[in-house]
């Protein structure tokens, strides 16, 4: 069965871009999230057993998991590369069985908006600063933190921030395309709703990162609310992918800077109650400088309707027969003769003409 839904006369909005092209049916949001985590499992644990076989070539130690144990800065790499294989992957999602251009998970407009991403940066700024301060004056124990902290020296603190940079974007926008991205629109295929199509994707996000405490539960949850109404809102994942960079590049780059720091366990989800409202205030801070933001700039917030199929031109009709033309009459023919005579030779029997060599008598006469 088909469902088309026809755009406004202004196009449609984010979460219902699986009716853009008018190829949506039912089944390819089911099929799609389907294909999507099995290759993403599968390809997992591919990378898992890689790990494990250069880990064992290597004679690396153990992790108390069994895993290879490869440094604080290579295990923290690996564990964002395991995250960030889901980008490709849903893309591909997208292209197929979605059968929609894979743009259109980033925005309205089918890309990518630089421009605005740079905008969205440039508002995080703040409520990542505010974030970060909070944690610093929190006691230890309220935050985690250990009295032994040592400061690792200025060669691995920027060798460190070197590999954060090349992962952490990739991972942070994987999970941006994963749940405000893909599952948004596969939810919003079928409602029309935005919170109905914003809520599922948040309590997924929220669990994905284990359950730690109830505050941390909530924080995170939050976060996907905040993260997939200003989705919608705006058009796209910019400024969701922006605050999930910039925060998560401030956390690890603050780990980074003490010794086994990026050996910690601990996520958002272990968040004490102090610091996770610090989290939910900050995000609701920076949800105010974007639509603040977006008044002035206005990005687009609808893909523009697409144009009609041309109708198909009638068939134009046959050309009618021209007649044969009449058989030309030779140069040098004789008038008025059935079989006319071209260069003064005649037809045998005829009894006119000249012969050819003088060597062919006249027909005779009757």
């Amino acid at each position: 069965m088909t469902t088309v839904l026809p755009p406004g006369p202004d196009g449609l909005p984010y979460h219902r871009l699986d009716h853009l092209t008018g190829r949506h049916r039912w089944w390819r949001p089911l099929v799609g999230t389907l294909l999507f985590f099995g290759a993403y499992l599968v390809l997992s644990l591919l990378l898992l057993a890689l790990a494990y076989v250069f880990g064992e070539l290597a004679g690396s130690p153990e992790l108390p998991d069994g895993g290879p144990d490869f440094g604080p800065l290579s295990n923290t790499a690996l564990d964002l590369t395991y995250i960030a294989i889901a980008l490709p992957l849903v893309l591909l999602a997208v292209l197929w069985p979605g059968r929609r251009p894979a743009g259109t998970l980033s925005s309205v407009a089918g890309r990518l908006r630089w421009r605005w991403l740079g905008w969205c940066l440039l508002a995080a700024v703040l409520p990542v600063a505010v974030l970060t301060g909070t944690a610093f004056l929190l006691p230890d124990g309220e935050t985690g933190a250990g009295e032994s902290e040592v400061w690792v020296g200025w060669g691995s603190f920027l060798t460190s921030l070197a590999v954060l940079a090349v992962f952490v974007p990739v991972q942070a926008a994987a999970e941006e395309y994963v749940f405000r991205g893909w599952l948004t629109q596969a939810v919003g295929s079928f409602v029309r709703s935005p919170w109905f199509a914003v809520l599922p994707q948040a309590a997924l996000f929220a669990a994905a990162h284990g359950w730690g405490t109830t505050w941390g539960f909530i924080g995170l949850l939050v976060f996907g609310v905040v993260a997939g109404w200003l989705t919608i809102r705006t058009g796209g994942l910019e400024a969701a992918v922006a605050l999930h960079v910039l925060n998560n590049l401030v956390a690890f780059g603050t780990l980074a800077a003490v010794v086994n720091g990026l050996t910690s366990d601990e996520t958002a989800a272990d968040s004490p109650w102090s610091l996770a409202l610090a989290d939910v205030a900050t995000t609701l801070m920076y949800a105010a400088l974007v639509l603040w933001l977006a008044r002035r700039h206005h990005p687009q917030r609808l893909a523009p309707p697409m144009p009609p199929p041309a109708p198909h031109p009638p068939y134009a009709p046959y050309p009618p027969y021209a007649p044969y033309p009449p058989y030309a009459t030779p140069q040098g023919a004789m008038p008025g003769h059935p079989y006319g005579v071209q260069g003064g030779v005649a037809p045998p029997g005829t009894g006119t003409g000249t012969a050819s060599h003088g060597d062919v008598p006249p027909a005779p006469g009757p």
